[in-house]
């Protein structure tokens, strides 16, 4: 269950510029503020590895909650975190969909220029730091180097100065510069670390705890050397669950679940099912069938219907799967049919409607502490 004071991460931007602006609500009053966003880092992950994140934990109180957008994935959830909107308002329903009228399932984190998406267009909410960049406060993001010119880096952070640095105690260190620098400044500091890992080596491997460790001291010193006024905020995209590969379910040729499918975009453990026409409702009644002990299943309407990516905008709903799957188990579906097969290798996963997927921390540091 959520805990009962989860915020939406929808808000926590919002808040902060509120923080900032002499508005104080979530968040105590603040000279500049820090949204640090350690990609991968569930709630549960991080309780469950409490051992190599003393300093973490022990800031973590029952309060220090929010539950992310769904899908509980990257591309969705960090673009309503830095535009304020669902996904339903900004369009980013997930790793890969369909763009309508076409056979394309464009990869909405990584393949922008190559699948033909314009960030300026595709990417429907304006970010807040367009926003608050146009209005004279000083913006900034901080993250590896190779993000700076990306797609999705235009569709979400355009109005931001982009300050890269691949180590990670840099990139902490050149936030807090920058805040103490420029009073009234919005930061955005992004840490995929612990993501890059779990994806390939699990959430609950050895070489994933050692980067918590890693990033548990930094953090520790640097809140101990935050300048006075400057708030700070921790928090994640989503959270991961570990997939072994025998958990796979694998799609291949003449499989009936793939019966009436034209396309399977999304990801492993959240599926957007393309149909041929007029196939919608056979295709949702098989999977149910075959699937609803370890998965929910649902048509598009039922999905919009239910408010799982907040109000729909018209022109975004057709981006939907006409058929929708979402793991409950600790299983992950994959279509077998392509050649390449190293989309297999993942053990971390994420994109569904768990708890472990969902709440993320909302720790509080310097001024906010």
């Amino acid at each position: 269950m959520d805990p009962p004071s989860a915020r939406s991460l929808t808000g926590v931007v919002p808040q902060l510029i509120a923080s900032v602006s002499g508005r104080p609500d979530w968040f105590a009053a603040a000279q500049s503020a820090i949204v640090v966003v350690a990609d991968g880092l569930g709630r549960a992950n991080l309780s469950s590895r409490a051992g190599y994140a003393r300093f973490l934990t022990e800031r973590m109180t029952k309060r220090d909650a929010a539950r992310t957008v769904f899908p509980s994935t990257t591309a969705a959830a960090l673009t309503s975190l830095l535009t304020g909107t669902a996904p339903g308002e900004h369009g980013i329903l997930g790793y890969r969909v369909r763009v309508p009228g076409t056979a394309v399932a464009a990869n909405q984190l990584t393949g922008w220029e190559g699948d033909g998406l314009d960030p300026l267009v595709w990417q429907r909410a304006q970010p807040l730091f367009e926003r608050e960049s146009a209005a004279g406060r000083p913006c900034f993001v901080v993250s590896r180097p190779q993000y700076a010119d990306t797609g999705f880096s235009t569709a979400t952070v355009r109005g931001a100065r982009f300050l890269g640095a691949e180590d990670v105690a840099e990139r902490f260190a050149l936030a807090e510069a920058v805040a103490a620098q420029h009073p009234g400044a919005l930061v955005y500091l992004y840490v995929p670390e612990l993501d890059v890992i779990g994806h390939a080596r699990g959430s609950q491997s050895d070489a994933w705890a050692a980067e918590l460790e890693r990033i548990d001291a930094i953090v520790r010193r640097w809140d101990a050397q935050l300048g006075r006024g400057i708030g700070a905020v921790l928090t994640a995209d989503h959270g991961m669950v570990d997939v072994a590969a025998h958990r796979h379910v694998l799609l291949r040729e003449g499989d009936e679940l793939l019966a009436g499918v034209s396309i399977v975009a999304g990801e492993p453990r959240m599926l957007h099912l393309y149909t041929e026409p007029g196939a919608a409702g056979e295709v949702a009644d098989r999977w149910r069938a075959s699937e609803s002990g370890r998965s929910w299943v649902l048509e598009r309407d039922e999905a919009v219907d239910a408010g799982l990516f907040g109000t729909v905008d018209p022109a975004v709903a057709p981006r939907l799967g006409d058929v929708l799957v979402a793991a409950r188990a600790a299983v992950a579906y994959y279509d077998d049919r392509p050649s390449d097969k190293r989309p297999q290798r993942m053990i971390g996963q994420h994109g569904s409607l768990t708890d472990e997927e969902r709440i993320v921390p909302l720790i509080r540091l310097g001024a906010f502490a």
